[in-house]
């Protein structure tokens, strides 16, 4: 059981839950540039209607090549996978917020103290 509440401990460290969200942030951002180069960029480059010197006809340029549902894709898969990250992170926040917040009780002693304090000012 000690081993269970030491990895409990150990991942919700704050660092660790940080890491973890720019990893999946990194990766999915990383999608949408490799969609950009490979599906917007690189047939606009590649495009039988550009040569050395540049473009010989724009009316000759071929968009067909270029794919925006797929880049356009990448971009909604990273909207999405960002808003539910945000929303565990959310949750994780208020979990660890419920925890932190609730105070232990005062000592005995001091609740005695704080008796005696109150019945000494209703005398006067």
């Amino acid at each position: 059981m000690g081993l269970v509440k030491e990895f409990k401990d150990f991942i919700m460290k704050g660092n660790v839950v940080d890491l973890a969200i720019a990893v999946i942030i990194g990766s999915a951002f990383g999608a949408i540039v490799n969609s950009l180069i490979a599906d917007v960029i690189t047939p606009l480059l590649l495009n039988p209607a550009l040569d050395a010197a540049g473009v010989k006809n724009i009316a000759e340029l071929t968009w067909g090549a270029v794919k925006y549902g797929n880049f356009l894709s990448s971009v909604i898969s990273f909207l999405v996978i960002a808003f539910v990250l945000f929303l565990i992170i959310k949750g994780f926040n208020a979990t660890k917020k419920k925890i932190v917040a609730i105070p232990p009780p005062p000592p005995a002693q001091e609740v005695l103290l704080g008796e005696i304090r109150d019945l000494l000012k209703a005398q006067k």
